[in-house]
């Protein structure tokens, strides 16, 4: 088959490839081989590329990038139980792979197609919503009434997360981005407020829109430039729930005080290295969540740009100069 690869096994965009004559994938025990015909793009994809990824990956990561995709059941491993057929449109999550035209993946994380979604917009759908779901609802425990700021609200992760904290019941929904248009999208998305952060300055909002009371979760994808302001918007007894890092992760001047006075909860969590039962649970959940709300349009993707795959490397700088407003996603159309 052919995949992605990178030149020397690490650079830049310009160093991904076309790759002939990758070995195909094997349906073993449990596991389902898929033809891909679209995969989503996520920052983790840049770290990978640049062999810089801030913690080990599991081994069935392997070196092909691509962590979520839709596409077409080509073969069912034995001992499968969940109900997959060959020729059924599916999509789910991988550890790695999915810049391919093939993945074998478990069946405990590939979903059923709704009709009503294209290969397209499937495929942008599982490493945010699981993640947005994650943080949300296993890791910060949202209860209904409660008031949510979210980090980087025009991200892929930000936009499934603004939608599932309504459809959870948040009172108030604040979200931070860095462009007027990316602030629109987030309010169209189900934000009350969206915060553009080069013009003001969030806490301020935050303290502002909820009269000095602060806010009960936080979901933060980017860390360190915001630690501060996050500890001084915080309710008493909030949730911040750290999911990335991508302002850096080193603090200067942290102070435990600023964590005891307000008796905050802080909570990190990743998915890419959970294993495969908790990425069942976290399917399970999705379905119960969000899936027949995504496949009615009362909850959504919104798609940036398409790409072929063959433009891989000008979809990565997309990405990289953090211009995009809504997923990126790739077609294997060749």
């Amino acid at each position: 088959m052919k995949a992605v690869g990178i030149r020397n096994g690490k650079g830049n965009a310009d160093a991904l490839f076309i790759e002939d004559n990758v070995p195909d994938p094997v349906a073993s025990s449990g596991r389902v081989v898929v033809a891909i015909k679209a995969f989503g793009l996520n920052r983790m994809d840049i770290m990978q590329r640049e062999d810089k990824y801030p913690y080990p990956l599991l081994p069935e990561s392997g070196k092909i990038l691509g962590v979520e995709f839709s596409g077409l059941v080509e073969d069912v491993g034995p001992d499968c139980v969940s109900g997959f057929k060959i020729g059924d449109k599916v999509f789910g999550l991988a550890y790695g792979g999915a810049y391919a035209q093939k993945i074998s993946v478990s069946e405990k994380t590939l979903l059923p197609l709704p009709e009503t979604l294209s290969f397209e917009t499937a495929a942008g759908i599982p490493e945010t919503y699981f993640t947005a779901i994650q943080a949300i609802h296993l890791v910060g425990g949202l209860q209904p009434r409660e008031t949510v700021l979210i980090h980087a609200g025009a991200s892929g992760v930000g936009q499934a997360a603004i939608q599932v904290a309504r459809q959870g019941g948040a009172r108030k929904i604040i979200t931070t981005a860095g462009t007027d248009e990316k602030c629109a999208l987030c309010r169209e998305l189900g934000a009350d407020v969206a915060v553009n952060y080069r013009n003001e300055d969030f806490a301020k909002v935050v303290e502002r829109e909820l009269e000095g009371k602060g806010v009960n979760l936080i979901i933060d994808l980017v860390g360190q430039s915001y630690w501060h302001r996050n500890t001084a918007c915080a309710a008493m007894e909030a949730r911040i729930v750290l999911v990335a890092a991508m302002s850096g992760s080193m603090v200067e001047g942290f102070n435990l005080r600023a964590l005891l006075n307000k008796r905050l909860w802080v909570l990190a969590t990743t998915l890419r290295t959970r294993d495969v039962e908790y990425q069942a649970k976290l399917r399970d959940r999705f379905v119960e969540v969000a899936l027949e709300h995504l496949s009615t349009g009362r909850m959504r993707v919104a798609l940036d740009r398409v790409y072929s795959w063959t433009q891989i490397a000008e979809a990565h700088k997309r990405m990289e100069a953090n211009v995009n407003a809504g997923k990126l996603v790739c077609l294997v159309d060749s």
